[in-house]
């Protein structure tokens, strides 16, 4: 009951989400699978590991294909998230810990960047 209860709730959170905090949650939610993803691999659960890192890299595929082309840093960003999906391929074929923490550390900047962003977007909007 309460698992659904929940499900109804981050369903509704997302259905309900603007475009900026749709972005955050695919960032946060990145985050959070590379940290499952580098969890499986200290544990030796190579088939887990492989399953977060999907997840990690179907979050950079919509992060491409959601890019608003009409603005000229967005080139900028699908370079930067091309290579993130470049060393998550990678990541995962090697199981490397350290391929992982190097894209964590990017999500983490962009993600950081990204509510500083709608903070301010927010306060002058």
């Amino acid at each position: 009951m309460l698992h659904n209860a929940a499900q109804t709730y981050q369903s509704n959170q997302v259905t309900t989400a603007t475009p900026a905090e749709l972005t955050l949650m695919l960032y946060n939610g990145a985050i959070k699978f590379i940290k499952q993803a580098k969890n499986a691999i200290h544990a030796n659960e190579v088939a887990k590991a492989h399953e977060y890192c999907l997840k990690v890299q179907s979050i950079l595929y919509e992060l491409i294909a959601t890019l608003n082309t009409e603005v000229p840093i967005s080139q900028d960003f699908e370079k930067m998230y091309d290579y993130m999906l470049r060393r998550m391929i990678e990541a995962n074929m090697r199981k490397d810990v350290a391929i992982l923490t190097e894209v964590e550390d990017f999500f983490v900047q962009f993600r950081d960047t990204w509510k500083e962003a709608m903070v301010l977007a927010k306060n002058h909007g």
